[in-house]
């Protein structure tokens, strides 16, 4: 990897960590009804539950995400000539695959082998090429 992919990947790793810490924890307000039209709010309860679950997945999802890219901007500040290889097989993820997420710690076929299906996600290798 040359010195500009990795400028561009640690500006994008700056922006991601710096987006997803400024989004903070998701939660959304109970469906409110007017009082005089609905007397009973029971019927809105299963809709404010969902919503609330939906809310604390991608809080799940944010933070997971948030912990990568601060590892990924670690590895980019501890090791600089090895950010990009694979943590697994020492292989070159492809800069491709990087630039849609600069985060990845793993080419694809051993992202693959991590997958729970077992298979990569990708329908070929070159789809990050």
């Amino acid at each position: 990897m040359t010195p500009p992919q990795r400028t561009q990947l640690k500006a994008e790793l700056e922006r991601l960590a710096k987006a997803l810490s400024a989004k903070g924890g998701r939660r959304l307000e109970p469906n409110k009804t007017d009082a005089v039209e609905r007397p009973d709010e029971d019927d809105d309860q299963p809709l404010n539950e969902m919503n609330q679950s939906i809310a604390s997945n991608r809080n799940a999802h944010d933070a997971l995400v948030l912990g990568k890219v601060r590892a990924a901007l670690k590895r980019l500040a501890d090791e600089p000539d090895d950010f990009g290889a694979c943590l697994d097989c020492g292989d070159d993820v492809p800069f491709a695959r990087l630039k849609a997420m600069p985060y990845a710690e793993y080419c694809i076929e051993c992202q693959g082998k991590r997958d729970p299906s077992g298979r990569a996600t990708r329908t070929k290798l070159t789809d990050y090429r």
